[in-house]
């Protein structure tokens, strides 16, 4: 099952740390990142909240990046295109040799903090050992499946997510509708009515995840 990790590492071992010293205001996100081989990657960062006067020729001299282009000027931000070729190789081992996916990448404070999807869990242990072996400071606060962390964005319980995801299988949603309630609640073996209350439940605890204006204060005044 894909597994999400969340670590840090101190900037002083990974990428940009001369530019987070000398501009340690400024603080830098990751848009995507692409790994051509072990030994350097290329990212498309954006920097904010510090001084954009100083900040390119800052990348220039920063021995972490081999090259720097500036894409993209906004008022409050700037988009660069590096490749970093120094103390970053544990990024292009997570990328090629364990298939990981970066889905977010922030610096600022002297720190790297990364949230990184592996297809499977033990692929993490895998990078803890390399970075141990190459002395990177690896500090895992979180680590949770795909599928937990889904649960809990939507506010499901197990018995509605698995009646949402039968409900699908079996073409409840389909138009036309290709089962009823009656055959979902015999598959699971519940009553007509526990079914209901658990798709009623669970899509409600999507839309309010992801209409907008809509919240508990709607509830809350309903109890009143």
């Amino acid at each position: 099952m894909s597994t999400i990790a969340e670590f840090s590492i101190p900037a002083e071992e990974f990428a940009l740390s001369e530019t987070l010293e000398r501009l340690p205001e400024m603080a830098f996100t990751i848009d995507r990142v692409v790994a051509h081989d072990t030994d350097y990657v290329m990212p498309f960062v954006w920097a904010s909240n510090g001084d954009f006067e100083t900040l390119t020729a800052t990348l220039e001299d920063d021995p972490s990046i081999g090259k720097v282009e500036l894409l993209t000027e906004l008022d409050e931000e700037r988009l660069y295109r590096m490749e970093w070729v120094d103390k970053t190789q544990i990024i292009s081992y997570m990328l090629l040799e364990q298939e990981a996916t970066v889905q977010r990448a922030t610096a600022h404070d002297n720190q790297w903090y990364l949230r990184v999807l592996f297809p499977k869990r033990n692929k993490i242990s895998a990078t803890g050992k390399y970075a141990r072996e190459h002395g990177y400071s690896l500090d895992v606060s979180r680590i949770y499946d795909v599928d937990s962390t889904q649960r809990v964005r939507f506010d499901l319980t197990d018995d509605q997510q698995e009646a949402l995801m039968l409900a699908v299988k079996q073409g409840y949603y389909d138009v036309p509708r290709k089962a009823d309630q009656a055959e979902l609640a015999d598959e699971l073996g519940v009553t007509h009515q526990a079914l209901s209350e658990r798709l009623r439940r669970g899509t409600k605890g999507i839309l309010k995840q992801v209409l907008p204006n809509t919240s508990d204060e709607e509830d809350a005044n309903r109890n009143l």
